[in-house]
């Protein structure tokens, strides 16, 4: 038993309507939460997606917008196991993303494709069955 009840991982992104729009078209749902200064999507049951503009948390944390990592610099990596993981990278690519890898049977043995969105966030969509494509014995 675990005492996480939900997990959010949140983004911070430069621009908060251009990165609801890239997820929504992503993901193919809006989001569950749309307000001023924080945007959510559901991933399951427990999981939430959200993003937050970066002078949101600058001005939260009292820091200098300027502290902040520059946009297009890799800042991280959001890899989501999904059952059309070509499909999603498919999209992302559509939206806007940049593909950094085409789908792939990775060394680890899952395959997975590898984008990145316009904030510079690494999306990673990966297939839920290494079975299936015959990789496991």
């Amino acid at each position: 038993m675990t005492d996480l009840a939900r997990s959010h991982f949140i983004l911070y992104v430069s621009d908060q309507e251009e990165s609801r729009r890239f997820y929504e078209h992503v993901l193919g749902r809006p989001p569950s939460l749309h307000v001023p200064g924080m945007t959510e999507f559901r991933l399951g049951a427990e999981t939430i997606l959200g993003l937050m503009p970066e002078q949101g948390i600058a001005r939260l944390l009292q820091l200098d917008p300027a502290a902040l990592p520059a946009r297009g610099g890799l800042r991280g990596e959001f890899y989501l196991v999904v059952s059309t993981p070509e499909a999603y990278h498919q999209r992302a690519c559509e939206a806007g993303a940049r593909e950094l890898s085409p789908y792939a049977l990775r060394d680890w043995g899952d395959w997975a494709a590898y984008s990145r969105d316009p904030d510079g966030y690494v999306l990673v969509f990966a297939g839920p069955d290494r079975l299936a494509r015959g990789t496991v014995s």
